[in-house]
């Protein structure tokens, strides 16, 4: 059966992708509730020493770019990592960045006529140096 992705699907993918990987390299990976605000994933360390939030964004057929929200211009730190995920037919790509670098390189496109509202975004490459960088989560 082939039908077009559904989005909310997509991204509830993506988040389980991220946190089943998370969980194989030895982290404990929570998701959040779809509703919540701010992180997909919760994550630590077994001692619970280190602790991260994770932001998922997952494309399932666009994949040079990924659409952010507006909070993307400020919602930063030290331990908030986006995973940017690219769910492709014969295999998955994901990128692991620090926030502090999204809020730094994200666009903001104006509404054009093909498109009503403002798009924040972050191409591909501007993050292609940081795929499968799990070792963000070692620091």
């Amino acid at each position: 059966m082939h039908q077009k992705p559904n989005p909310q699907l997509t991204g509830m993918t993506g988040v389980y992708l991220v946190a089943a990987e998370l969980s194989r390299r030895g982290l404990i990976a929570s998701p959040t509730s779809r509703s919540a605000q701010g992180a997909d994933i919760l994550v630590t360390d077994i001692e619970c020493k280190k602790s991260f939030a994770v932001q998922v964004k997952t494309n399932a057929r666009t994949f040079g770019f990924w659409l952010l929200g507006p909070k993307a211009e400020t919602f930063q730190s030290k331990t908030l990592v986006y995973a940017f995920v690219n769910l492709r037919k014969d295999r998955t790509d994901f990128y692991l960045v620090p926030s502090v670098y999204v809020t730094k390189n994200f666009k903001v496109s104006a509404p054009s006529k093909t498109r009503k509202s403002i798009w924040h975004s972050i191409r591909l490459d501007q993050v292609v140096q940081y795929k499968d960088k799990w070792e963000i989560f070692d620091k």
